[in-house]
């Protein structure tokens, strides 16, 4: 052992207590791949939060678990807890309920419609780096005071659900009705490495507020009030580590106006609109106070990098007993309202009867107060007897100030109903929205009496479904239709690809690919002839049933590529059946939104070997490979996984102009493993042919002449050590047999992957 060591508080003076001058190995820190080779490609965020991982295995039935719990005593347990109040971390005005709202609001409010990314579905909260960012301040102590309900109902009960339906109940017992409650959000069991939360570097001076990203902010585009102002993709926050906006204003001006175009900004790119952000900001103030008693630089670090004494609890405030009175949070100090612990209208009465002033809180924070000396006061928080100011913020102001928004105020006002019933669908929206379809939701509190566009509606099926008789006879239905085996392959996947795993959206069930603005989107014209042949047939076939059994185009779409693959393998040598589960329904344009699902148009998809036109400008400097694995993570594929897929869909010629790019194959239309012989031989010569290296061409070494065309998307697959390893599988003598059998239960991942309606 290394004599600097210091054993009584475990500190090592740049010594390894193992040998060597820098901790490193499996018991230290080494220097990360990335730090020697920033470029690389980063393809092991494709096995994140695997099943090593999850100490509750891959068999365990988390729907069985959580239906088959006392939903009614949960939540009498979970009330019976929000109006107690305990010494380490006393409630405000003797009740939890605000407190709870806010850790649900933030556990969900971090999701965005750019990438399906974020929400609560997998109480990420808990994990770095959400769970030390400077927004989240103090909802560690929230997740601890509700742990004992946790620790009850163990593994039946998640704490994504957790803390969603503590949320829920903190409003019921303040007199708020709530719209429903879905369980059924699956935990993660490690910090998410992947999810893009922005450009900017900490600054360790400012771990406890918002100034550091004052000078450092990198994700906005043109400035506050210009017509070009907007939020870099994917991103839904204005600044780092916010969940929407800094209360203060615009990098903390007091600005109301300014506060109200990043309002706008944030919330749309959260799925909200005017009327719903009205209604989450006046609703979720109509409770509690915020907390600025102590200046932040005083306040102890964010709980990832606390001391190891400290549990997992951070911000250690030193100031009083460091909590209660001394609670410091944002920084802003007091409540927005009279009885902040009752569903009322006073919020936007107050900030419209009122005229308010720039102050500041005792922590130096910007906020707001009355003009009126004999504007009403309210309570402190833990001194009984003790009144205070009246509370606004910047962000509040904008509310105000803003046409649209003041508009939505004024019927809020005049009708406390409609501002309640607002409120709590939006509530139920913004909670609810990263869990995809109906299906995923439990609980007796689930809702299914209402369709919401939000949730991307398809309606219930009508009709009996196709047998196995019947796909075999729409098989060879759509193989004798004239349409190529590489057309229905792309149908097919160009239908499901739309799937995110991150929200559940997406994918073949509903037939909206057939659907405005997908069937519009320059990536899917190749497929508007094929719909058009596949509707002739699926008209035939339901024309002539009397036993009330029928196809959907949904299932159609699926089953002509899945034909087609099982003719594409037999031609090449390999009989295999390509699997098939009907039972997708087809949707209307009335129940598809049209601008949500304007999100999911890509602007790269190296599946289908497509470049927006407008490429370079949107990716910021993202190369295409790089956005490749974002998609491929989307889908939830393995590396494995994603090699076979691409090694098919290219000898079928799945680009989505039917160009030659990647197709190495001079059998096109035939599932073989020549993509990968082609890749991996060093017979040929790949040369860029355009100066930016987007496009390339292979040249045969021996006669020079140019042998196939390719694109990063392509080459990726050759030059990434750990995708090549794969490839080099799939190429060797014996890995053809392979490649048809991994390629075709990639294929039947992805055509399943939104079948919420037989998996859960």
């Amino acid at each position: 052992m290394n004599d600097k060591t210091n054993t009584d508080s475990f500190e090592m003076t740049g010594k390894c207590p193992f040998g060597g001058d820098r901790i490193g190995g499996a018991l230290g820190t080494p220097p990360a791949l990335s730090d020697w080779y920033p470029d690389r490609l980063k393809v092991e965020l494709l096995h994140q939060n695997g099943p090593r991982a999850n100490p509750l295995g891959e068999e365990f039935d988390y729907a069985s678990a959580f239906n088959g719990l006392d939903y009614a005593a949960l939540k009498q347990d979970i009330k019976g807890f929000l109006t107690s109040s305990v010494a380490w971390w006393p409630s405000d005005y003797g009740n939890y309920g605000p407190q709870m709202v806010r850790m649900a609001w933030h556990a969900a409010g971090t999701y965005r419609i750019a990438d399906g990314r974020g929400g609560a579905g997998e109480a990420m909260q808990r994990f770095a780096p959400l769970s030390s960012w400077w927004d989240n301040g103090n909802t560690d102590k929230s997740r601890r005071l509700i742990w004992p309900i946790k620790q009850k109902y163990g593994s039946a009960l998640s704490w994504g659900d957790l803390m969603v339906l503590t949320g829920n109940c903190a409003l019921e017992i303040m007199g708020f009705p709530t719209y429903g409650f879905g369980g059924g959000r699956r935990d993660a069991w490690e910090a998410d490495n992947s999810t893009y939360w922005g450009a900017e570097v900490w600054d360790p001076k400012h771990l406890n507020s918002s100034d550091g990203m004052v000078t450092r902010d990198k994700r906005w585009r043109g400035k506050n009030g210009d017509a070009d102002y907007d939020l870099e993709n994917p991103l839904g926050a204005s600044h780092q580590a916010l969940i929407y906006v800094n209360p203060e204003g615009p990098y903390s001006n007091g600005d109301p106006m300014g506060s109200a175009r990043d309002i706008r900004i944030t919330f749309t790119r959260m799925a909200m609109n005017d009327e719903e952000t009205v209604a989450l900001i006046a609703g979720g103030h109509a409770f509690g106070k915020s907390h600025g008693m102590v200046k932040a630089a005083d306040v102890g670090p964010p709980p990832e990098i606390a001391p190891i004494e400290a549990m997992g609890l951070g911000w250690q405030n030193p100031e009083g007993t460091g909590f209660a009175e001394f609670t410091m949070t944002n920084g802003i100090e007091g409540s927005w309202t009279q009885n902040p612990t009752q569903w009322d209208n006073s919020y936007l009465e107050n900030l419209f009867k009122f005229e308010w002033e720039q102050t500041r809180s005792p922590a130096g924070a910007m906020q707001w107060t009355p003009t009126d000396p004999n504007a009403p006061k309210t309570p402190d928080a833990h001194t009984p007897g003790k009144m205070a100011p009246l509370m606004m913020m910047t962000s509040d102001l904008a509310l105000k100030v803003d046409p649209s928004y003041r508009l939505v105020c004024e019927k809020f006002l005049a009708d406390f109903d409609a501002f309640t019933k607002a409120f709590s669908k939006a509530w139920y929206k913004l909670t609810h929205r990263d869990m995809g379809p109906r299906e995923r939701y439990l609980g007796p509190e689930k809702r299914n009496d209402d369709d919401l566009l939000w949730q991307d509606p398809i309606p219930a099926r009508d009709h009996e479904m196709i047998d196995e008789a019947d796909i075999t006879a729409l098989k060879q239905s759509v193989l004798a239709a004239g349409v190529s085996a590489s057309d229905l392959v792309f149908t097919a996947f160009s239908a499901a690809v739309t799937h995110r795993s991150s929200d559940k959206r997406g994918g073949a069930n509903g037939g909206r690919l057939a659907l405005s603005p997908q069937k519009d989107w320059s990536i899917n014209h190749r497929t508007v002839p094929v719909i058009a042949a596949l509707r002739e047939v699926m008209e035939a076939f339901n024309g002539k049933r009397a036993d009330g059994r029928k196809v959907s185009l949904a299932d159609l779409i699926v089953l002509g590529g899945c034909a087609a693959l099982e003719k594409a393998a037999a031609d090449a040598g390999v009989k295999i059946a390509v699997p098939f589960t009907p039972g997708r329904r087809d949707t209307t344009q009335e129940l598809t939104d049209i601008e949500m699902f304007r999100w999911l148009k890509p602007v790269a998809d190296g599946f289908r070997n497509y470049l927006d036109e407008g490429f370079e400008e949107i990716s910021q400097g993202v190369s295409p490979e790089e956005m490749f694995l974002d998609k491929a993570q989307l889908l939830s594929l393995t590396a494995p996984e994603w090699v076979a897929l691409v090694g098919g869909l290219r000898v079928m010629n799945a680009n989505c102009d039917g160009s030659s790019h990647g197709v190495f194959t001079d059998r096109v239309g035939v599932l073989t493993n020549d993509f990968f012989t082609v890749l991996t031989s060093m017979d040929y010569e790949w040369k860029k042919t355009d100066a930016a290296g987007m496009t390339f061409a292979l040249d045969d070494r021996t006669t020079g002449k140019q042998r196939f065309t390719a694109t990063r998307c392509d080459l990726v697959f050759g030059s990434n050590s750990q995708l090549r390893a794969v490839a080099e599988v799939y190429g060797s003598s014996d890995g053809h047999a392979r490649f048809v059998k991994d390629f075709v239960k990639a294929w039947d991942k992805v055509m399943m992957l939104d079948r919420y309606d037989v998996k859960l």
